[in-house]
């Protein structure tokens, strides 16, 4: 296996287009990571006082237009 460092270098040395490619593959990566531990906070509840104090807040009326 790879070490970071090795990674970062092997990466620095990519030609332009490969360059891309591998942005485009890790941003798909890194949403779907994202997503995965997101589900599982929202399944273990994790979520849920933050939830809770945004709809405190709301129904108290403090909050702000976007």
């Amino acid at each position: 296996m790879l070490t970071i460092n090795e990674i970062e270098q092997a990466i620095t040395k990519l030609p332009q287009e490969e360059l891309t490619r591998f942005r485009e593959w890790f941003d798909e990566f890194d949403a779907k990571s994202w997503d995965k531990q997101f589900e599982s906070d929202v399944k273990a509840g994790k979520l849920k006082s933050l939830a809770q104090q945004a709809v405190n807040e709301f129904r108290a009326g403090d909050y702000k237009e976007l």
